[in-house]
């Protein structure tokens, strides 16, 4: 497939994530501030969506890896090649590899996971969460379901901040799969309080299309906390809904919640 170009662009400057700012990022080891995972995967999603189109967000698979920032105003290429039943894509910036993942477009759809095994836990108030820990996040735990309008504004702002060339979000009212994403980071950081923190993969599974003028939900489990090279992880195991029922996608969604550059300072 043709390569997909991208002029980078950090959606998080005013983001309590201090990862996205220049100042924390440079301390911490970084060029400057990093373009959001979740925006990185939008550009990479670019390459299913045009060869599948709208049935990729009815019952598309895809993975990422984050290896490498990518950095706001730098052009990203995204290339996809074929890979058995699958599109293998890669981000590359700076002449580094960014990211990896795939996509998969299932022959049918697949059974959402169980409302049973997303209870919604209590979400805090903003000023009332606790720091993040193994004790906050603990692997099993429910945490507060965190929900989103999808206004016409808000959509087509995303599209707009991710440089989405594919009409076909604008033309049939879709809510691109970035943002469904996105409900992920959401439910981390409106459940617990948290320092400079990176999202480092995801694993989608999608079972319909989101569309503007609904309201996501997404219903956070914790699947894991553990430490790793001195970082500490936490797995988020997320359903997304569509107003209240609809099931829109399942994700795995892995992020260090405290860098080991942190607990260095």
């Amino acid at each position: 497939m043709n390569a997909y170009r991208v002029q980078a662009y950090n959606t998080a400057h005013s983001s309590e994530n201090k990862i996205h700012d220049d100042a924390v990022a440079q301390r911490l080891g970084f060029s400057g501030a990093l373009v959001p995972g979740v925006d990185v995967y939008a550009y990479m999603m670019h390459l299913p969506v045009a060869r599948w189109g709208c049935a990729f967000l009815e019952r598309g698979t895809a993975e990422c890896r984050f290896s490498n920032p990518v950095y706001d105003g730098e052009i990203a290429e995204v290339a996809g090649r074929e890979d058995g039943d699958a599109l293998a894509i890669e981000v590359i910036s700076r002449g580094k590899n960014c990211a990896t993942g795939s996509a998969r477009l299932a022959a049918e759809s697949a059974p959402a996971p169980s409302l049973d095994r997303y209870l919604p836990g209590r979400l805090p108030e903003m000023e009332s969460r606790a720091a993040a820990s193994p004790a906050t996040l603990p692997p099993g735990g429910c945490l507060g379901t965190v929900p989103l309008e999808i206004s016409a504004e808000l959509a087509e702002g995303y599209l707009r901040d991710v440089r989405e060339t594919d009409g076909l979000y604008a033309r049939e009212g879709l809510v691109h799969p970035g943002t469904v994403l996105r409900m992920c980071n959401l439910a981390l950081l409106r459940n617990v309080l948290l320092g400079p923190w990176i999202h480092v993969g995801s694993v989608v599974r999608n079972f319909s299309a989101a569309r503007v003028g609904e309201t996501l939900a997404a219903r956070p489990r914790v699947a894991g906390n553990y430490e790793r090279k001195g970082h500490l992880f936490v797995e988020l195991d997320v359903l997304v809904l569509s107003d209240g029922a609809r099931p829109v996608a399942h994700v795995l969604h892995t992020a260090i919640y405290r860098p080991r550059q942190l607990a260095a300072s």
